[in-house]
């Protein structure tokens, strides 16, 4: 579990932020639709980058990046996540995670210690559908730990859901609703194909029309404070 990617610049990963994105290699699921499947699968294929090295690049552009987006893979899983968030806040930087929510006491220690400034949790699906949808024996206890600790922290989060045709359906996202209900922000992203998806399956389905995935937030509304659809 090492640092395997970087992204010196996005401005969609961290809202309101221009932000680096760090990907973990590794992940304990197995979502069929993942576009980060060297990621997931191969990790040990792709260069290992030291914190010390994303600290140095940091430092070289702090006059236009002020935060940085933690993503994977899910590096919740990585034993050295805490001691590399606390290398980035001493720094000044802004830290945002993205993770499955699998590993609430990771997640538990890292809102006590005010390490985080946005948390964003994919939910992949209703309970009884969590297993389809990670291709994996999902700790169910442990999402919905994770899920009641963003809940009740004061830090700014989301959670999503991609919007898996053949998958996912409408009842699927009422269910996921009352999941979540009273949370501040839930977000529906768009399905994208590629040619990097983990389930070579899933390459050719085409993603659910705009105006479908108007009906299910329009439908999820009482449940959210805020409802987006992330295309």
């Amino acid at each position: 579990m090492t640092i395997r990617g970087i992204q010196l610049t996005s401005l969609v990963d961290f809202p309101s932020e221009v932000c680096t994105t760090v990907f973990y290699g590794g992940c304990n699921f197995r979502c069929p639709w993942c576009h980060n499947a060297d990621l997931v699968l191969r990790p040990f294929t792709l260069p290992e980058i030291s914190p010390d090295e994303v600290l140095n690049l940091l430092s070289r552009r702090r006059s236009w990046v002020q935060a940085v987006c933690i993503t994977g893979g899910e590096p919740t899983l990585a034993p050295g996540l805490e001691e590399f968030i606390l290398s980035l806040k001493s720094c000044g930087f802004k830290v945002k995670l993205d993770t499955n929510g699998t590993q609430p006491e990771v997640l538990a220690r890292l809102l006590a210690g005010g390490l985080l400034d946005y948390v964003a949790m994919d939910v992949k699906a209703p309970p009884e559908k969590y297993n389809l949808l990670t291709g994996t024996r999902a700790d169910l206890e442990a999402v919905r730990e994770s899920i009641a600790l963003i809940k009740n922290s004061r830090v700014a989060y989301e959670f999503r859901t991609t919007v898996v045709p053949g998958l996912l359906l409408e009842e699927d996202f009422l269910a996921i609703g009352r999941l979540l209900r009273g949370a501040r922000r839930y977000v529906l992203q768009q399905y994208r194909p590629a040619g990097t998806l983990l389930d070579g399956n899933f390459r050719d389905i085409l993603p659910y029309p705009g105006a479908t995935l108007n009906n299910i937030a329009q439908k999820l509304q009482p449940f959210f404070a805020n409802v987006e659809i992330r295309i």
